[in-house]
């Protein structure tokens, strides 16, 4: 029987997260696509299949014919957020199957500036959510941070302190989109848009493309010397229906969490627990979503997190470093693009290649995705 650790990633490329007037979301696809070719040491002409991710792009698979029409197999998919895991995933699956022999996962997006809070209709709900306000992406987490803050005893200062992280940990990525740092002082002072999560506490649509490429582990040494295992890949779904999606401030059990399923199923999947993770990257759509993911993937209880970032628990050098790319909140969310992102980042990581940013020894690392209206994907890597 096949396990998820017979797949290794043999290379991992990126289009800068930002802002690209004069390129569409295809062109920084195959570019990203180019880029983990190279590392890889293969060529476009190797790949046997694509799978493809984009939010805004319709068709993704079409990068193909900007890469070469070589008549493989090349698929989409889209989760929401979750897609990079699940691109990943199936791209991986196509491996296993004795489909190809060489495998390519790439997720790409150009988003308008609102795009999350102008197209309400992308969780499924109907138009008339959005139009009320129900769904702006502000309020959801809004609502849904200040229940959670009043349940566990978590301060905006708390708050404040993962957005500074998240820029301070952006100021060393050569790639980030906001590389500049911000004190805890100057995001507390920013506009509130929805209480409790300021400005600087919210991620923000952008363009940009990230990609993967795979092969059976057997295969990988004739490429690199460097591969990355594939320890585990989960994606779970929402088990409660639309509950929280329409009333995110009313308190719900973390067991209710598809992130918690994806989690638990991740470890017992790769057979190790969260002590033996090295780095991490979760979704932090905002600063309140980083917090609850921590608890919700066992890296704390409920109301530690307050505790492990005023000691600095999740920085780099620390115990439990997280996001040590910037995350969300430095790179911003091209929704196709960025779970592969979280990819490009713990490859490298795990390969020594990070500079300032490297997190000393890491042999473990752990990505967690979470995507309307409610789908979580978990994959966890190691050397």
């Amino acid at each position: 029987m096949s396990t998820p650790s017979d797949i290794a990633i043999i290379g991992v490329g990126l289009h800068p997260f930002g802002r690209y007037p004069s390129k569409s979301a295809l062109e920084m696809g195959e570019d990203a696509v180019i880029d983990a070719l190279g590392d890889a040491g293969a060529k476009w002409e190797d790949v046997d299949v694509l799978w493809a991710s984009s939010m805004e792009v319709k068709n993704p698979e079409a990068i193909t014919g900007l890469l070469g029409m070589t008549g493989i197999p090349a698929r989409s998919t889209f989760t929401g957020c979750a897609s990079g895991g699940n691109t990943l995933a199936q791209a991986a699956n196509a491996l296993r199957l004795g489909d190809a022999n060489l495998a390519v996962a790439v997720g790409l997006d150009k988003h308008p500036r609102g795009a999350f809070s102008d197209h309400p209709s992308v969780s499924g709900l109907p138009e008339w959510y959005g139009e009320l306000g129900l769904f702006l992406t502000t309020h959801f987490f809004g609502m849904k941070a200040t229940r959670y803050m009043h349940d566990h005893d978590i301060s905006e200062t708390t708050l404040a302190k993962v957005a500074a992280k998240a820029f301070a940990n952006g100021s060393v990525n050569p790639v980030a989109w906001r590389n500049k740092k911000l004190g805890v002082e100057e995001i507390l002072a920013s506009p509130v848009l929805n209480y409790p999560l300021r400005q600087y506490m919210y991620c923000g649509p952008d363009e940009g493309a990230a990609a993967a490429v795979l092969c059976r582990a057997e295969d990988a040494h004739k490429y690199t010397d460097t591969p990355v295992y594939l320890r585990a890949s989960t994606l779970f779904s929402r088990r409660d229906g639309a509950f929280e999606l329409l009333m995110p401030s009313l308190p719900l059990e973390s067991e209710d969490s598809p992130t918690v399923y994806a989690s638990r199923a991740a470890y017992e999947q790769a057979g190790i627990e969260p002590g033996d993770v090295d780095v991490i990257q979760l979704q932090d759509t905002d600063a309140a979503s980083e917090i609850i993911h921590m608890a919700e993937n066992g890296f704390c209880v409920d109301g530690d997190q307050e505790k492990l970032i005023a000691e600095g628990a999740t920085e780099i050098g620390g115990p439990l470093p997280i996001n040590t790319d910037g995350g969300l909140l430095a790179n911003g969310e091209p929704v196709g693009a960025s779970g592969l992102r979280q990819i490009w980042e713990l490859t490298n990581q795990l390969r020594g290649r990070c500079g300032d940013r490297q997190v000393d020894g890491a042999t473990v690392a752990y990505a967690q995705l979470y995507g309307a209206p409610g789908t979580a994907a978990v994959t966890i890597l190691s050397t």
